[in-house]
């Protein structure tokens, strides 16, 4: 005699632990802000050697030192002081003021790194993907811990928790052309490797940022 299965039990789905839903503590938005600031930090420092760009108010920033010679830390830091009043207004206090921390980490880290670390030789090519993987790391580990990097971050993060739209590719697409808008400046291959970089920068937030994904508050 065959035997059927009972159509009305219901096989419960798994709820999240506490582990996987429980507020993160100060130390751990600490290391997360100063990581992800860390990592982004680096990408500068290998952009800046290459002579590439990014998206963003980093970008711009880009464009202004590459114009005028003036420190890129400082000018990262002075332009993004509007977006700090959007992001109070529209995402939140607690948002803005890590917001700011990290804006500020990113400056200091990207002012004494150049003492620090240098490298002989870097083709642009290696620098636009390496480059491109560890913004996005450093960029997803702030927006997991309601943080970001000021400008377009803000903007893209807010799009997607109002529109559902996709963080990664809000941001691949203000960035791109944001470093379009740099061709007076910046030669037309510079161009090129910045565009990639800022694809696989988006690509990988779009893949691994996503509404729901993760339960850490």
């Amino acid at each position: 005699m065959a035997i059927q299965s009972n159509p009305r039990v219901i096989y419960p789905t798994r709820r999240p632990t506490p582990q996987e839903t429980r507020k993160h503590t100060a130390f751990e938005d600490l290391q997360a802000l100063f990581s992800g600031s860390l990592f982004v930090s680096i990408c500068m420092t290998m952009f800046a050697q290459a002579g590439l760009l990014t998206g963003s108010t980093a970008g711009l920033a880009f464009v202004l030192h590459y114009a005028t010679g003036w420190s890129f830390s400082l000018i990262y830091f002075v332009i993004n002081i509007p977006f700090y009043w959007f992001a109070w207004k529209y995402i939140g206090r607690e948002f803005t003021l890590k917001t700011f921390i990290s804006v500020a980490l990113l400056s200091l880290i990207t002012f004494i790194a150049p003492r620090y670390l240098h490298i002989d030789y870097l083709h642009p090519a290696f620098a636009a993907i390496a480059g491109g993987f560890l913004m996005g790391t450093g960029v997803l580990f702030l927006a997991r811990h309601k943080s970001s990097l000021g400008g377009a971050t803000i903007i893209s993060l807010y799009a997607q928790e109002k529109w559902g739209m996709k963080a990664g590719n809000v941001q691949m697409v203000i960035d791109c052309i944001v470093v379009l808008l740099a061709l007076w400046i910046v030669p037309f291959d510079k161009v090129l490797w910045s565009i990639l970089a800022a694809v696989i920068m988006g690509s990988f937030l779009a893949i691994n940022h996503r509404p729901g994904r993760y339960k850490g508050h």
